[in-house]
């Protein structure tokens, strides 16, 4: 192995599901995980649910920036929420970085490659603003995190599906090394040369998906809801020049990604219902929002999403978070 050090910023669903891969594959892991989550895999590893059984993995972990020696090999994951990310790049972006002796090298840690693994298109540019090499990742997982010191990780073969590339643009021998890297893990990996394409097709799977979990009603609405979500994003998009990828869905290349059942866990429960069944803050204002922002930019509308975005946001009773309530209201516009 190299000299390379993968630091994990979020210890969810996908850090967690990095980490799993990662660190049994040799490489130089060190996980960043808050409260009981981050103290009981300090003390017991973090346990990993998989169709084969439980698994425990050993990983180091520190809370925060505060307890972690940056040293110029090291490259940084970002995993968490997209609605999170803001205040992770701030804390990070500024400590300073040791060389290969361990002397300060008088470098902040904006010269160090991080990766943006967050789900929406908002987070590279975020990113840009401090960090001299940013690699915008789109990754296709079922994971799930919703106890203390374990994850759910219920796909084998690949456990996971990345799409890595240096952003806006280009590609580079680090790019190389990290799909590389998350190749020999159980991660089928792709290199490409323009992330924005792969982060705007997930954004439309997202949005579509995500907030309409969380609303009752039958699967005939919920389908409507997500064809005419789509729909609109894909207008919006459109118009605002963002690149998609033939067809407007990530490129598998063949892989065959597949759900697979886990004892005691109900699949299909997507990361923005992750949120709310922890009690933490969603993702939607980055998903449905998203849309809503460019929409407002060039002059268009986007009610559907809009609405969507309203119903999540907070000032709605779970009551009125229905299908119906989704529809009904956009089409009496």
């Amino acid at each position: 192995m190299s000299d390379k050090r993968y630091v994990i910023i979020g210890a969810g669903a996908v850090g967690g599901a990095l980490a799993a891969q990662l660190v049994p594959a040799g490489h130089q892991v060190v996980l960043v995980a808050r409260g009981e989550h981050g103290d009981r895999i300090a003390a017991e590893g973090l346990t990993v649910r998989r169709p084969t059984g439980d698994e425990v993995v050993k990983v180091p972990v520190v809370s925060g920036p505060d307890e972690l020696d940056l040293h110029v090999d090291d490259v940084l994951l970002l995993t968490v929420k997209a609605q999170d990310a803001e205040a992770a790049l701030a804390a990070w972006a500024w400590r300073a970085v040791a060389d290969d002796t361990g002397t300060p090298s008088g470098a902040a840690a904006t010269v160090l490659p991080i990766v943006t693994f967050q789900n929406g298109i908002a987070t590279e540019d975020l990113a840009l603003r401090r960090f001299e090499r940013v690699y915008g990742a789109t990754i296709a997982v079922a994971a799930s995190y919703l106890s203390a010191g374990e994850i759910v990780s219920p796909s084998l073969d690949p456990a996971a599906v990345v799409w890595l590339g240096r952003y806006p643009a280009g590609s580079d021998a680090l790019q190389t090394a990290i799909v590389a890297d998350l190749g020999a893990s159980g991660i089928a990996a792709f290199s490409v040369d323009d992330i924005r394409a792969p982060k705007a097709a997930k954004l439309l799977g997202n949005l579509a998906a995500n907030g309409t979990g969380l609303l009752e009603g039958p699967d005939d609405l919920r389908e409507q809801a997500r064809t005419r979500l789509r729909d609109e994003a894909i207008t919006v998009l459109t118009a605002a020049g963002v690149p998609l990828p033939p067809g407007h869905a990530l490129d598998f290349h063949g892989t065959a990604f597949s759900v697979q059942p886990v004892e005691g866990h109900v699949a299909g429960r997507l990361s923005t219902w992750q949120s709310f069944a922890r009690g933490a803050s969603s993702e939607i204002d980055y998903l449905n929002g998203e849309i809503v922002l460019l929409a407002r930019r060039h002059g268009l509308t986007a009610p559907l999403n809009r609405r969507l975005q309203e119903l999540l946001g907070g000032a709605y009773p779970d009551r009125e978070r229905t299908l119906t309530a989704l529809l009904s209201a956009v089409d009496a516009r």
